[in-house]
């Protein structure tokens, strides 16, 4: 069934309905103030955090795995030297002597080369050790935190869910009253409005928007209702004041 035929007036009439709903709808959502992004922020950081704690975790490990392979390495190189000292007992010659000697020389610069790397790995755990403890105090202060903003959150949106849904659907109902021309031009200068208002009263011979001085001639064309005039100025639509 087409649409009723409106009048200028009922379009003025229910521009400005369409306007009171949405300006409802937008305070609403704007009690969560930067609730949603700060609460975004905070997961973001905890998740970041959360990755940092495993590459430290997988850090530690290789360390571990490290100082625990030096060790068996000393332990390997403390026993063949304890065999070497022992076949230099029974040895023939000199020379099985000297050849025997140098293997133990080598395997001491094995346990010296050991102990070192034991030593850096051994720092260098213990700084991923305390790393891993803030770290992990970080998550659970963050967590906390981004906790208490959900709640914070939660509680507003469910505060405010039914009468935002009901004004929702309420602006539904008047935009199907008007034509799809004038509603999206509607649309497109309450996007561009820094405040959400496409459609204001004249107030103090002014625009409502933006305080700019409305003509004499031009208020009285308000006032009849006959043509739907914008402002010169910022482009929104004019209403009378006893709209």
């Amino acid at each position: 069934m087409a649409k009723k035929e409106l009048t200028v007036e009922d379009k003025l009439k229910y521009l400005y309905e369409l306007q009171q709903v949405d300006t409802k709808i937008d305070n609403l959502r704007t009690l969560a103030g930067e609730l949603p992004q700060e609460v975004k922020d905070k997961a973001d950081e905890v998740e970041g955090l959360k990755t940092r704690l495993a590459n430290i975790e997988n850090e530690i490990k290789e360390f571990e795995t490290q100082i625990s392979d030096h060790r068996v390495r000393t332990e390997n190189a403390n026993a063949s030297i304890s065999r070497y000292k022992e076949q230099q007992n029974n040895v023939r010659n000199n020379r099985e002597f000297d050849n025997l000697s140098k293997e133990i020389e080598y395997q001491q610069l094995e346990i010296e080369a050991s102990q070192r790397k034991i030593k850096t790995y051994s720092a260098e755990l213990e700084a991923r050790l305390l790393d891993k403890a803030k770290t992990t105090k970080d998550i659970e202060e963050r967590t906390v935190d981004l906790n208490q903003k959900r709640s914070e959150l939660d509680q507003i949106l469910s505060e405010t869910k039914a009468e935002t849904e009901a004004l929702v659907i309420k602006s539904g109902d008047i935009e199907k009253k008007l034509d799809e021309r004038l509603l999206t031009a509607f649309k497109r200068i309450r996007k561009n409005a820094r405040n959400g208002l496409a459609v204001v009263k004249v107030e103090r011979d002014s625009c409502g928007g933006c305080h700019a001085k409305i003509p004499a001639q031009r208020q009285l064309d308000i006032r009849t209702r006959k043509k739907i005039l914008v402002c010169e100025f910022c482009g929104r639509i004019l209403v009378d004041p006893d709209m």
